[in-house]
């Protein structure tokens, strides 16, 4: 039974997402204290996570960072904030989705339903024991872990199949049409710039492991991971 942790100040939201996801066999909980959402989060250990942007105290994207630092569970934006700017900051701070208000209870639970199968169901990369090597960077698909040498770092799952797809194809291109085909579906948010966003999250990742120039554009076609870094120091 997948739990939902909803961190939302209109209360009245609150009970009609509460009730409707109820309905489908969902448990949820709504934040309580505000100044305590991380405590509250782990207190919780929910399979996923609806938030706000507009919050007392802290903003959405703060708590997005908060939980992410310590959690790789589905996080999806809820928001009356239409801006595509908005929209890119839920996912450069960790977000999985962005729902905008008002919308649609449908469309919201077949997101919800999308993103648990993707984590936890029958898309989800555990149960597989999976892991790629190239030239010395291991994925580990199970434990959304990257590693090069004795560094590592974890990944979200939109991080990890994103890496997933280059490794398996390491110095081949693979357009933006099949990383988008892997990663989302047909019910999932995307936008023009959710896949740059994603990708610039990869970088960032592989800069970590001291992969500078590792994931290159090729323009008009898509994105070629070269291999060609070396050992690890």
């Amino acid at each position: 039974m997948f739990k939902i942790f909803i961190i939302e100040d209109d209360q009245g939201l609150v009970t009609l997402l509460q009730d409707y996801l109820h309905k489908f066999g969902y448990v949820t909980q709504a934040v309580q204290d505000f100044e305590a959402v991380r405590t509250e989060f782990e207190q919780y250990a929910p399979h996923l996570v609806l938030l706000d942007v507009n919050l007392p105290k802290f903003d959405g994207y703060y708590w997005c960072r908060q939980i992410r630092g310590i959690s790789t569970c589905p996080i999806l934006f809820i928001s009356a904030r239409e801006g595509k700017m908005d929209q890119v900051m839920a996912l450069e701070n960790g977000a999985d989705d962005y729902i905008t208000k008002p919308f649609d209870y449908e469309i919201a639970l077949a997101k919800i339903k999308s993103h648990l199968r993707r984590a936890y169901g029958s898309y989800a990369a555990g149960g597989n024991e999976r892991s790629l090597n190239v030239s010395g960077l291991l994925l580990d698909v199970d434990r959304l872990l990257l590693s090069r040498g004795s560094a590592r770092i974890e990944l979200s799952h939109t991080e990890a199949k994103i890496l997933d797809e280059l490794m398996q194809k390491a110095g081949t291109v693979v357009t933006r049409d099949r990383l988008l085909e892997k990663i989302w579906d047909e019910q999932a948010f995307v936008d023009d710039n959710t896949l740059n966003v994603y990708v610039t999250r990869v970088r960032k990742k592989l800069a970590v492991l001291e992969i500078q120039d590792g994931l290159q554009t090729v323009r008009g076609q898509g994105y070629r991971l070269s291999g060609d870094w070396g050992e690890a120091q």
